[in-house]
């Protein structure tokens, strides 16, 4: 998804509000990074040659009323690919090869100074004074995720070049460590930390200073186009310590995931464009009241139709984009838990175009039913069965 730099709504930050209630759902105190190790991986043979697979899920943000607070990882997973051969004689810029197969194949770049994900993986290992790859790294990049449909594929390519990094540099980040250099790129926190560390998480975001976010040497994540990631020959500066936090819900077993995916891409930042820069009382205090009970919803086996479904309405983001999004009111409006047994919830899946269902059973019905509802307003459509990624992002080397 596309992020801009934002400055705070003037006179409500929607996003601690909704933190501050999501957090405190099953804590009564403030909720801090767990300590964790580095992500698990058997380590490589001692041999001239790795060779590991990064996996990082897709994602998807807001949920209904968690605007820019709750994520959901998904069964779609970016792969990297990646073989590190210092004995071979080829050379290549910054010591890295690149290629591509799947989404966007013909717009993305092969350069490492150009593709966000060697643009990150750069910026961490040059915080750690290593100014390029290693000597003939290749990264075959497999990509099944639509680009700029709100499902989170820059911030799996964010977390998945933070993860190059760490382990072609064998840096020893622990998980906590690699969130924090993740959001120093993108700041959405709720994508990030449900594709690195999995599931449905909680998430909320401390405040930086300008000067902790303002060097040229950071890239900042966009799907179409990256700016930052400058190198200029200095060591970047270090993200501070526990940016963002972040908690895991349960999540009901019996949920899966029905993800309508049309056939145009809305950038984010023309997403936020719309949104204004203060909101009613009565709305704030609307969405509060929803996603304070939605954690629980989700998480309550059997799940409970009518509870999910009225807990997953917004008044925050999705009212605003209607006018990026042709019929998409009408669309919300036109799947409820009587009209078809088996869903439960219904919503924009982050920055959209891609809505994203809730449900236990009549899958194909429901999407066949949105897809019609979509052509007639002149869209095509493609849509995907998913289920929650619990195990977030993985490497595994090759034995």
């Amino acid at each position: 998804m596309l992020t801009q730099r934002r400055t705070p709504p003037k006179y409500f930050d929607i996003a601690e509000l909704l933190a501050a209630i999501v957090l405190n759902t099953t804590h009564s105190k403030p909720v801090h990074f767990q300590q964790t190790r580095a992500i698990e991986s058997p380590k490589p043979p001692t041999m001239a040659t790795s060779k590991f697979t990064i996996r990082a899920p897709c994602s998807s943000a807001n949920i209904g009323p968690g605007f820019d607070v709750i994520g959901l990882a998904l069964s779609m997973y970016l792969e990297l690919h990646v073989t590190v051969s210092p004995s071979s004689t080829d050379e290549y810029p910054l010591n890295c090869k690149i290629t591509y197969e799947g989404q966007g194949a013909a717009g993305v770049p092969l350069n490492p100074s150009d593709n966000l994900i060697t643009r990150v993986a750069l910026y961490v290992l040059r915080c750690h004074d290593r100014r390029a790859f290693p000597k003939n790294t290749h990264v075959h990049v497999v990509n099944p995720i639509p680009l700029g449909r709100g499902l989170g594929s820059s911030g799996s390519a964010v977390v998945s070049g933070v993860v190059l990094a760490n382990e072609v540099g064998k840096l020893g980040l622990d998980k906590a460590r690699i969130l924090d250099y993740c959001l120093m790129v993108e700041r959405h926190p709720d994508n990030i930390a449900a594709t690195l560390y999995g599931g449905f998480v909680g998430t909320y975001l401390n405040q930086l200073s300008p000067s902790d976010t303002s060097a040229l040497e950071i890239p900042i994540a966009e799907v179409l186009e990256n700016t930052g990631g400058v190198d200029t020959g200095r060591t970047p500066p270090k993200p501070p310590h526990g940016i963002g936090h972040y908690y895991k819900f349960h999540w009901a077993p019996e949920i899966r995931c029905v993800a309508i995916v049309p056939d145009f891409e809305v950038a984010t930042a023309t997403a936020r464009s719309v949104l204004p820069e203060s909101y009613k009382r009565q709305d704030i205090v609307f969405n509060l009241q929803r996603i304070a009970l939605l954690p629980s919803a989700l998480g309550q086996s059997p799940p409970d139709p009518e509870f999910i479904y009225l807990s997953m309405q917004d008044k925050i983001h999705q009212p605003y984009r209607k006018t990026l999004i042709p019929g998409l009111t009408e669309i919300l409006g036109s799947v409820s838990p009587k009209s078809h047994p088996g869903l439960l919830g219904i919503c924009l899946s982050g920055a959209g175009p891609t809505i994203m269902v809730l449900a236990t059973d009549n899958f194909e019905k429901i999407a066949e039913h949105l897809l019609a509802e979509f052509k007639k307003e002149g869209i095509a459509c493609d849509w995907k069965l998913l289920d929650p990624a619990q195990d977030g992002t993985t490497v595994t080397y090759d034995s």
